[in-house]
């Protein structure tokens, strides 16, 4: 497939897309499965939502290239799904509210900046390429974060929670950098900047 598109630093485009996950798949049960919003919230509640529920959301499309930090990127996949904005205007973060933690099952977890969640192509995809997901790609729900490196993109989401600090996720507490800028390839965490003095 041509890609006319330059690619972020040291990326290349593969034959076939890998699948790459920590821990086993978990198994999709609708009729067991919700979403949760809940920390540091405007109304200081919470939110949940069934999955028929989430279903009946209005679903937007989000075309953008995935970028793994393995090194691959799949140009121009098209994601369908909830945006992440539309999540925060039902459930509101509080005005002191800086980052998220994007949870998923058996307690994976990614940080992300407030602005990085509230980006206009972040979304909660349920679909990729006019196909479902399949569940080693994510279903039921996975969240897309196109401008970072794909752990952001956390697969089998689970519950979103509004944070007042910044607090790392799975990978990151494991080596990985803390914001995953492809462009800037921030890979690893000895790239980040020390604090000044």
């Amino acid at each position: 497939m041509a890609h006319d598109e330059p690619l972020p630093p040291g990326q290349y485009v593969p034959r076939s897309w890998p699948v790459l996950h920590y821990g086993p798949v978990p198994r999709f049960r609708p009729e067991r499965w919700d979403l949760l919003v809940y920390g540091a919230t405007a109304e200081g509640g919470e939110r949940r939502w069934t999955w028929p529920e989430i279903e009946a959301m209005t679903k937007d499309a989000v075309v953008a290239d995935f970028h793994c930090v393995t090194k691959f990127t799949i140009p121009d996949v098209r994601w369908e799904g909830v945006l992440a904005t539309t999540i925060a205007r039902l459930v509101p973060p509080a005005g002191d509210a800086t980052h998220v933690m994007v949870w998923a099952d058996y307690g994976y977890s990614a940080n992300l900046r407030m602005t990085d969640f509230l980006a206009e192509r972040t979304v909660l995809a349920t679909h990729r390429d006019g196909e479902r997901l399949t569940a080693e790609h994510g279903a039921p729900v996975r969240m897309v974060v196109p401008h970072l490196y794909a752990w952001k993109s956390v697969k089998w989401v689970r519950a979103i929670e509004y944070l007042v600090a910044d607090r790392r996720g799975f990978w990151e507490e494991r080596g990985y950098h803390n914001i995953a800028d492809p462009w800037l390839e921030q890979r690893y965490s000895y790239q980040e900047e020390a604090p000044p003095a």
